[in-house]
C-alpha cells in the first residue's frame, strides 16, 4: 500500500497540502494519508482525504519517535522525536519494511510537507 505522510503547520490550507503531495510525486496510486495523531482530524487534511477518496491514517507520536528519516529537522525532531514528521507518517502509515518513494518535499508558501511510502505487499 502506498501511503503520503504529511506534517503542516497549524495555518496550512488545503492548498498548501495539495502542493505537497505533488512536489512529493502526486496522488497517483496513494492508498491512504498518515500524519501524527493530533493533527489527522485537521479539516485541511480531511478535505484532501475526501478529495482522493483515501482514509487518514493517525499515527500516535510514540510511534513515529521510533521510525528514522532520512532528512531532519531539528524543529521536528525537538518535537516529535522523528527527524521528518512527513517521511515518519509514510513509512509507519505504510507498516513493517515500508520504504520511501519520495523523501520529503515541501510546499511552495513552506507551510506543509509530503513524503510517499510503500508497503512491503506492493512488491
Amino acid at each position: 500500500m502506498r501511503v503520503a505522510g504529511l506534517g503542516f503547520r497549524a495555518a496550512a490550507g488545503l492548498d498548501s497540502l495539495r502542493d505537497a503531495l505533488m512536489a512529493a510525486g502526486g496522488p497517483s496510486g496513494v492508498a491512504a494519508l498518515a500524519t501524527v495523531a493530533d493533527k489527522a482530524g485537521a479539516a485541511p487534511l480531511c478535505a484532501l482525504a475526501r478529495e482522493l477518496n483515501v482514509p487518514v491514517c493517525a499515527i500516535p507520536p510514540e510511534a513515529l519517535a521510533e521510525v528514522e528519516t532520512p532528512t531532519w529537522s531539528a524543529r521536528v525532531a525537538a518535537r516529535f522525536g522523528t527527524g521528518s514528521l512527513a517521511e515518519a507518517a509514510a513509512l509507519a502509515g505504510a507498516g513493517p519494511g515500508a520504504r520511501l518513494l519520495s523523501a520529503r518535499a515541501v510546499s511552495g508558501d513552506g507551510m506543509a510537507t509530503a513524503a510517499i511510502a510503500e508497503g512491503l505487499d506492493d512488491e
